[in-house]
């Protein structure tokens, strides 16, 4: 086994360092449109074949270190009872938004009885992996912005508001969502998966003293809740360069860095006891090669050699993405990475 990224997930030292990109399961691979034109999204991820094979795909393209279970971060929603359709071109949209107190009620607890797809699809992968392979789930904040917007927005306007007019309907909402997230991790690493991921894709929109008191409970809870696993919890949000420190004291063993802030000064933000992963512009990757390469050498640069290190990009590879990009790229990191070995 290939356990490169979990020792530099532990900041132990390793000959070079260790990279997959996230949204690397689906999206610029041709062989996973294939399976889309066959299959809709959330019947892949119910069909414990093909989610694995989707999975394996970019693992065996890329020659990535790391592959991450072929799911949505809304995915685990559906356990409780909230009714989910992921639209082509709009993402997840919730058929009845929570506008209040009443809708609490909707949200039942999830049992292990609810994710048995996505326990058998961990069990082909670990027969099939060389490669650590990384669940992950939705952060409570997230997925309280999918259930009270009903779908992707640009304001979060409805999200903010119910958090400042209603703050104990709030915390009750992600206080349940963070037993779903932790529910749906915690199946994940029961059935196999070495490392979880976090996500708190929308985090960045609140200012740090509204993370630090309505959202930071409730990841802590998630991320504190899967300690006795020891396996790496990695905390990623996109836009959160002023929140990188509270997201580090959330329980993190690494703090994902999406482009905006430079990867040395996301260390000084995190401090010495986390590890980091990142943080390579997504947008990067459809310019021509010299300059993906000299984009890539500015991030490993800016690690200087330290150890804890995961190479990625700062968010998801973009549709458009020439997959024979991130082989070369993989193939830069793992020739000129080095971390701390």
């Amino acid at each position: 086994m290939n356990d490169l990224f979990l020792r530099a997930c532990r900041r132990e030292p390793v000959e070079r360092v260790p990279v997959w990109f996230m949204r690397q399961a689906g999206r610029a691979l041709p062989e996973y449109r294939a399976i889309r034109e066959k299959a809709e999204m959330f019947e892949i991820i119910r069909t414990p074949e093909l989610a694995a094979e989707v999975t394996l795909q970019p693992v065996r393209r890329l020659g990535v270190d790391a592959a991450i279970l072929f799911s949505d971060i809304v995915a685990p929603l559906e356990a409780t009872g909230v009714g989910v359709e992921l639209r082509e071109g709009i993402g997840p949209v919730i058929d009845r938004p929570f506008r209040g107190a009443d809708d609490l009620a909707r949200l039942r607890p999830p049992d292990a009885g609810d994710f048995g797809h996505v326990i058998e699809t961990i069990r082909i992968l670990r027969r099939e992996l060389d490669v650590p392979l990384i669940g992950f789930a939705g952060a409570p904040f997230t997925l309280a912005s999918y259930l009270v917007e009903g779908g992707p927005t640009r304001t979060y306007a409805r999200t903010k508001a119910l958090m400042y007019r209603e703050p104990e309907t709030w915390a009750a909402l992600l206080d349940r969502l963070a037993d779903v997230s932790l529910a749906s991790l915690r199946a994940q690493v029961d059935a196999g998966a070495a490392a979880v991921q976090l996500f708190d894709s929308w985090a960045g929109v609140l200012a740090p003293a509204d993370y630090e008191r309505a959202v930071l409970p409730a990841s802590r809870k998630v991320l504190t809740g899967l300690a006795d696993t020891r396996v790496p919890r990695i905390h990623f949000g996109v836009g959160t360069g002023e929140l990188l420190r509270l997201m580090a004291g959330a329980g993190a063993d690494v703090v994902g860095v999406d482009w905006r802030v430079p990867l040395d000064r996301a260390r000084e933000r995190v401090g010495d006891g986390v590890a980091v992963q990142g943080n390579l512009d997504p947008a990067a990757c459809l310019a021509p090669w010299d300059v993906v390469a000299g984009a890539a050498r500015d991030v490993l640069q800016r690690n200087a050699g330290r150890p804890g290190h995961v190479f990625n990009l700062g968010h998801g590879v973009l549709p458009e993405t020439n997959p024979d990009t991130l082989a070369r790229l993989v193939e830069l990191v793992h020739e000129e990475g080095r971390g701390g070995g």
